[in-house]
């Protein structure tokens, strides 16, 4: 637990050199900034993932020359399919209600004319059924003559699971990338403070302070810093979300099905712990070769 003396000392050494804090604040939210992108990104390919992946629903697409009777007889065929759970006909004019009343005639696709709407048969499909069966399925429904194409959302999965792999490969490098930003800049900063504070650090040496007791300040404003550094991350991430989330919204939702969302409560506290941790191990062991142990 840190003292009230260590805590005051510390305020009043970042009050003093504030300038130096400030910059060494700044560079780390740039730093900060790069990993919260990225994590920023995962956390919408997960969301993404997840929707598609558990959407329980196939859609089959008709060709423009199919009958009523041959719609009727598929609607049929299609509900006696084990894993099948329901089926549903969704007309071109139906189909361009419906996107039209998803994007609030927010999207200019939904001017598009009836023709550029196919009818589709869609079909709700049981959680549990395995893949192996639902593209057994898929298979024998697109050799029918009435049937244009079948879309499962399975290969919008497998892709998105890359996408997903690739960003948690990237945040970890640039988690690496930050470690070593945290450690440089805290490490700089505090070496810079202590040489300005030399003559305080040799009083309190003189009339019989421990090492413990002199670097315990240092150590409190390189986590504020780290903390600090985060913060700000996050804020600007936050600002840059809202201002780009206002235009793409309507639109990410319509083609998409999810909408946008920043970083998680977890995800972001982490962010500031992780800061503060890294900026007080790096203004530890920045002074370990200044005031010996």
């Amino acid at each position: 637990m840190l003292s009230v003396s260590t805590t005051r000392r510390a305020r009043r050494g970042m009050v003093r050199e504030w300038r130096l804090h400030a910059l060494s604040v700044f560079s780390l939210a740039v730093a900060f900034v790069c990993l919260g992108a990225a994590l920023l990104v995962v956390t919408n390919l997960v969301a993404l993932e997840e929707r598609w992946a558990h959407s329980g629903r196939a859609s089959v697409y008709l060709k423009d020359r199919a009958t009523q009777h041959e719609v009727d007889a598929l609607r049929a065929a299609l509900a006696r399919v084990p894993g099948v759970t329901g089926v549903r006909y969704v007309s071109s004019g139906d189909a361009r209600v419906e996107f039209g009343r998803e994007t609030e005639g927010r999207s200019e696709l939904a001017g598009l004319p009836i023709e550029a709407f196919p009818a589709s048969i869609e079909v709700d499909v049981a959680p549990g059924m395995p893949d192996r069966d639902l593209a057994d399925a898929v298979v024998k429904i697109k050799q029918l003559p009435s049937v244009d194409d079948v879309e499962t959302y399975q290969s919008w999965t497998e892709r998105l699971a890359r996408l997903v792999r690739g960003g948690v490969t990237a945040s970890a490098l640039l988690a690496i990338v930050v470690l070593a930003a945290v450690l440089a800049v805290v490490g700089s900063t505090m070496r810079l403070v202590l040489q300005r504070r030399r003559a305080e650090v040799e009083v309190l040496k003189l009339v019989g302070a421990t090492d413990g007791f002199v670097k315990k300040p240092f150590v409190v404003e390189g986590g504020v810093q780290g903390a600090l550094g985060a913060l700000g991350a996050l804020a600007l991430l936050g600002l840059l979300f809202l201002v780009v989330r206002g235009p793409l919204d309507s639109e990410l939702a319509a083609l998409l099905g999810i909408e946008p969302s920043f970083l998680p409560w977890q995800v972001a506290l982490g962010m500031v712990l992780l800061g503060g941790t890294l900026g007080a191990g790096a203004a530890l062991a920045s002074l370990r070769k200044l005031v010996a142990v």
